[in-house]
């Protein structure tokens, strides 16, 4: 027998404790033009549109013409994702909590928002290159061997974390992307497509200054943070004058991490705010407008603010997103058992046209 006083009197709440999510944002900022047209084709589906056609000067003479060419680029549906849970009728009896099922439900409903959003945030590669603000290295080429696209530095500037990176040498019209390293000397680039076989078209280039965009992390701190959004900015607003075509002034949003916004405040030297016409969309998380952005935080960006986060400005139609449910299913017949089971499939892809990859740009910046 124990003492009197030792065995305690135990309760249980029958208010059950929640998992709290970030706002998922990728309904607010993606294109979804194509969702109807995936759900009813299947996994795959081919995205047409016509090259630029450029005007050329009338010489009064014959002219030549330019040939019509389509680029193709496909929407994939790769993401295969499932949830399956069991509520047994006797666990459910004995349990305090009678109705656990719709707490659950929204809970992996949140959490199917957070991986959806991990993965379109994750695409920051696809940034067109050159549309990056970070720590650019420079430094001399011996030569670029055309159409291998094999570079080699007068120095030992590359490192292997430079694959993916822009890269421009003088008498380049164009960014180009480092597509492999063979060494501290040497790495290979390649025209920043992704919907044509690989391939460099920038010629042969001698001993010139060349320069790796972005190819470490930048310190973004209370001094230089209005500038760096502003270099943003400025990265979407010359893609005219780059060849492109006109990123649209309206819908831009800015992802930041949630290191941004004290940083912000002490910059700026006035609170956040938020427009009233924008009230439903700090539901999403947007904290703020800045220099044409609708600022968004989210926990969801790749990185981290010892590495490098991958904050992204971008307008809407740089990520074409589609999704689809394809099954939703009750099993209240557990063989050998009693209670019901439930599961789902649940399919998504998401894809940046090389057509659109310019309408984004990214910041390669840790905060102080």
């Amino acid at each position: 027998m124990a003492d009197y006083g030792t065995k305690l009197a135990e309760g249980f709440s029958q208010k059950l404790m929640l998992e709290f999510y970030d706002k998922n944002l990728i309904d607010s900022v993606c294109n979804r033009d194509y969702e109807g047209d995936i759900n009813a084709v299947g996994s795959k589906l081919n995205i047409l549109n016509f090259a630029r056609i450029s005007e050329k000067t009338y010489a009064d003479a014959a002219m030549t013409y330019d040939t019509i060419s389509e680029n193709n680029s496909q929407l994939i549906i790769d993401q295969y994702k499932s949830f399956y849970w069991v509520e047994k009728t006797l666990a459910r009896w004995l349990s305090y909590i009678k109705n656990p099922h719709p707490t659950i439900v929204s809970q992996v409903a949140n959490e199917r928002g957070k991986n959806v959003d991990e993965f379109a945030l994750g695409l920051y590669a696809d940034v067109g290159s050159g549309n990056n603000v970070g720590t650019d290295v420079t430094g001399t080429l011996t030569s670029i061997i055309t159409l291998t696209g094999v570079v080699t530095s007068a120095g030992t500037e590359f490192t292997e974390a430079m694959i993916g990176r822009p890269f421009k040498a003088t008498g380049h019209s164009k960014w180009y992307r480092i597509s492999a390293y063979s060494s501290t000397s040497e790495v290979t680039i390649i025209d920043d497509l992704d919907d044509v076989d690989a391939q460099y078209t920038g010629g042969a280039i001698g001993a010139v200054a060349f320069t790796v965009r972005a190819a470490t992390v930048l310190t973004v701190t209370t001094s230089n943070l209005l500038q760096k959004v502003s270099d943003l900015k400025l990265r979407l607003d010359k893609a005219e004058a780059e060849g492109y075509s006109t990123v649209p002034d309206q819908d831009r949003v800015l992802i930041v991490p949630p290191e941004f916004a004290p940083i912000l405040v002490r910059a700026s030297g006035v609170a956040l705010h938020v427009p009233d016409v924008y009230s439903e969309l700090v539901k999403k998380g947007m904290i703020t407008t800045l220099q044409g952005f609708k600022v968004f935080q989210s926990n969801r960006l790749s990185g981290d603010n010892s590495d490098g986060y991958r904050v992204l400005a971008f307008h809407p139609s740089w990520l074409t997103f589609a999704e689809k449910t394809l099954q939703v299913r009750m099993e209240e017949d557990l063989p050998g058992d009693f209670g019901t089971a439930y599961k789902d499939l649940f399919v998504y892809g998401a894809k940046v046209t090389d057509a659109r990859r310019h309408m984004a740009a990214e910041g390669f910046w840790k905060f102080s």
